[in-house]
């Protein structure tokens, strides 16, 4: 069993392969920075892109889903039963939570990870206290790899990476390299009994969003990982069995990359889509306003409820606005139950049939 050491790592992981690959990364993680301020409501992003992440990241556990079930989780909480789709929404909802902790404090502690496993786990059963964890090849069922079996070193390490998350004087080196060792070591600690995979993917955005590098938390990387996933765990492997940082790190960077430029589309699209419905609806309906749009926008489907709370209007006036918008073809009606809710259906296909990384 390989041992785990502490960070910084000893090795030399500014080679000039990785020099090579990181302004081709900054220029696309730079324009995904500034391509999100055209939307003029960051709702939209902030609740349309977490649940494409959330879907992905579940995906690589094995939690599968879809976006239709996904969106109804999201609209009746309390109606729609589906495991998979509520474990979804909690990533979702840990991710936000996440992003408005580190809003608050600027520092990305082992506080904020444990919350944000909790929720996606829906338990506090914290770090692992028993032994007997191990990693296992899905396909063979081999062992892999042994994390940590002592809780007290599970605690060590657990603090030694939030002080080298949080302290640039430890090691140094570029924010993107960090992000790939930090990634790294988190998962190789692989601090509780669920959900270290998911966690460890939130980290990567909540770090970028802390570095000043994201304003929002809006890279999907778990649509890179699920496409190349042998690569992943392989790549992971031979740092811990070789030492092998500079593969893992160029994987991590062109991951970056390709998925700031997927990124980069799809909230184009989402703009251009946003225009065409805000044009429509200010010629052909009295009622347009921006509000009315947004609501349209952060989020797929909407309900009656939701308009008359982000309008503040009455039931029936966000009743008849939704159902005109239905007869002119801006929105599709459906029925769950007793209750009506409304697709924007161009945006649901939108996400539906999009590959942020289609170039791999």
């Amino acid at each position: 069993m390989s041992k785990l050491n502490i960070l910084p790592p000893k090795a030399d992981v500014e080679t000039k392969a990785v020099l090579k690959q990181l302004p081709q990364t900054y220029r696309f993680l730079a324009e995904l920075k500034g391509i999100s301020k055209i939307i003029p409501n960051e709702a939209i992003l902030i609740n349309t892109l977490p649940l494409l992440e959330a879907k992905d990241s579940s995906a690589i556990e094995n939690i599968i889903t879809t976006h239709d079930e996904i969106y109804k989780e999201d609209l009746f909480e309390n109606f729609i039963s589906n495991p998979n789709a509520k474990e979804v929404q909690n990533y979702a909802k840990a991710l936000k939570m996440g992003f408005d902790a580190l809003k608050n404090k600027l520092l990305l502690t082992n506080r904020i990870i444990l919350n944000i496993q909790e929720i996606i786990v829906s338990h506090n059963a914290g770090y692992r206290k028993l032994p007997g964890t191990e990693l296992k090849n899905t396909s063979t069922g081999e062992t892999v790899y042994v994390p940590p079996q002592d809780y007290d070193t599970i605690v060590r390490l657990m603090q030694n990476l939030e002080e080298y998350i949080n302290n640039d004087d430890l090691h140094p080196v570029d924010p993107l390299i960090k992000m790939a060792i930090i990634h790294f070591q988190f998962e190789s600690i692989h601090p509780f009994y669920d959900g270290n995979g998911r966690t460890g993917r939130m980290l990567n955005i909540l770090y970028l969003v802390q570095k000043g590098l994201l304003d929002l938390p809006i890279l999907y990387l778990s649509s890179y990982i699920i496409k190349t996933k042998s690569d992943y765990y392989r790549l992971l492997q031979e740092v811990r069995d070789k030492g092998n940082w500079e593969d893992w790190i160029l994987y991590m960077l062109k991951g970056i990359e390709i998925t700031s430029k997927g990124t980069i589309y799809l909230i184009n699209e989402i703009s251009k889509l946003m225009i065409k419905y805000k044009h429509t609806i200010r010629s052909n309906y009295k009622f347009y306003s921006q509000d009315l749009l947004n609501n349209l926008f952060k989020h797929p489907y909407t309900k009656i409820e939701y308009l008359q709370q982000d309008l503040n209007i009455h039931r029936q006036t966000a009743a008849s606005y939704l159902d005109e918008l239905v007869k002119g073809g801006l929105l599709k009606k459906e029925k769950v139950g007793k209750n009506n809710y409304f697709i924007n259906e161009p945006l649901f296909l939108l996400f539906k049939n999009f590959d942020l990384t289609s170039e791999i």
